[in-house]
């Protein structure tokens, strides 16, 4: 720890930054608020290690989400997005010195989330032309296939934590149920409170694109689905969809892809409960939530 915090003393040097503060930690990354060489506001993400892993995700590389988070913010900020755009990526030459990456800090007034105006941007956001970039969440392959691996595998994981879980519907009825996502959009899929900087309740920034895919918006509102059953994320999925709809066709409420793409945001969250993040009254609901999910996508035709 000792030497990271000595890289983060020579960067802050180098940089000209001043004021460090610690202003977040989470399960691969944490990030420092400073002063930069302009007086302005910057944040500084270090990751904990160059590989990590977890009950949703076993192989984590931070050093491809750090790549990622750079090459998306600038093409955003390009097109207008308001994002936390990226200024300086610093890779580690020694394995046991961090990651570095050095982003505009957007404060946030902790207003109120304005939903509406918040589908209107994601609208906004799935016409961009994507960036031609091979996203983490992908794994390597198209987004259809790595929704299918990985909800199987998330599935396999609820079942060692979970007594008298269910076989796992078959891998070619979630092909069926997803035929019909495309990869014409940049998705963010972890749109929610934390993720969201708002002044007077409108958002002035999304952080964090590590979940980001291409794919269909009828993925995005398949996490945003999920999202909404917690009140900490300050999601109102009428007014979000309602906001969409000035900008953008909203998928439809039956279409056979949402279901399955909210079973696998479900899946995560309920990993989630029961792992990352314990939560003893809530894992066993949200277990329950996608088995019944589950159910549903068995017995609808897509």
């Amino acid at each position: 720890m000792s030497e990271r915090f000595a890289v983060l003393d020579r960067l802050a040097e180098q940089w000209g930054l001043s004021g460090l503060e610690l202003v977040g930690k989470g399960l691969e990354f944490t990030v420092f608020r400073a002063r930069g060489r302009d007086g302005g506001p910057v944040a500084v993400r270090l990751a904990h290690r160059r590989f990590d892993s977890n009950a949703n995700d076993p192989h984590v590389d931070t050093r491809a989400l750090l790549v990622q988070e750079y090459a998306i913010t600038r093409h955003l900020a390009e097109h207008g997005l308001p994002v936390a755009r990226a200024r300086e990526l610093v890779l580690a030459d020694d394995p046991g010195s961090p990651d570095v990456l050095l982003s505009d800090y957007v404060p946030d007034d902790g207003s109120p989330l304005d939903s509406h105006a918040l589908g209107q941007l994601l609208a906004r956001l799935h016409q961009v032309a994507p960036p031609r970039l091979h996203l983490v969440a992908a794994e390597g392959g198209s987004t259809i296939d790595a929704l299918t691996t990985r909800i199987a595998r998330r599935w396999a994981e609820l079942a060692r934590r979970v007594d008298d879980w269910p076989e796992p519907p078959a891998a070619d009825l979630l092909t069926r149920h997803l035929a019909g996502l495309t990869e014409s959009s940049l998705l963010h899929l972890d749109v929610r409170s934390s993720n969201i900087r708002r002044h007077q309740g409108r958002t002035t920034a999304l952080l964090d694109w590590s979940n980001a895919l291409l794919g269909s918006p009828a993925l995005e509102f398949g996490r945003l689905a999920e999202y909404a059953r917690y009140p900490e994320n300050d999601l109102d999925l009428t007014a979000l969809r309602a906001g969409y709809a000035t900008v953008a066709p909203v998928p439809a409420e039956d279409d056979p892809c949402l279901l399955a793409c909210r079973l696998d945001a479900a899946l995560m969250l309920a990993l989630v409960f029961l792992s990352e993040a314990p939560d003893p009254t809530r894992a066993p609901t949200a277990a329950a939530h996608a088995r019944d999910l589950a159910l549903r996508l068995t017995t609808t035709r897509p």
